[in-house]
């Protein structure tokens, strides 16, 4: 019998030839997964250090990996767009692709801890998780998404929809 689907949240970043890469990643996701579902496009300073800002959005997709199948699947894709082997957490990126929520799985399972902490705290990652899931609740704190994003709003951090063409067709619209 086979392991049932399970859905999964991933975040997708690029602050190096930022439409490009979001393009490859969605590609190469989409070549893995098929039916991909699409929060908008949102533009974001780097957090942690110096660095153009980022272009930013949440990804669904349902799959049969397993969470450490699926990490491995994911740093592939990264690898093969740019990412060096040597990649510190707070650096540029060409592609970068995070584990957000798989189901409701909590704690650290095939060496990724879940749900991501950036989900509650980040709005690079919230908004556009808010947006595409806002009745979707958080493993951990139990409150949708979008009870959450409210409850960060837009104090010191930002997150701008933007225009954003994928495949011949426009996922994202400036606000």
């Amino acid at each position: 019998m086979p392991k049932p689907m399970s859905q999964v949240f991933l975040g997708v970043g690029s602050n190096i030839e930022r439409d490009r890469y979001i393009c490859a990643g969605l590609d190469a996701l989409q070549n893995l997964f098929g039916e991909l579902r699409l929060s908008s496009v949102y533009d974001s300073p780097a957090i942690g250090f110096d660095g153009q800002p980022f272009l930013n959005l949440v990804v669904a997709v349902t799959t049969r990996l397993s969470v450490g199948e699926l990490f491995g699947q994911l740093r592939q894709l990264e690898k093969a767009h740019g990412r060096p082997e040597n990649a510190t957490r707070f650096s540029p990126r060409q592609l970068d692709i995070d584990i957000l929520t798989y189901d409701d799985l909590v704690g650290v399972i095939d060496g990724v801890v879940l749900p991501r902490d950036e989900v509650l705290h980040s709005a690079f990652v919230l908004r556009p998780l808010a947006e595409l899931a806002p009745r979707e609740q958080h493993p951990v704190d139990g409150r949708c998404y979008a009870q959450l994003w409210a409850a960060l709003g837009d104090g010191a951090q930002t997150a701008t929809r933007v225009d954003f063409f994928w495949q011949g067709r426009q996922v994202s619209c400036a606000e």
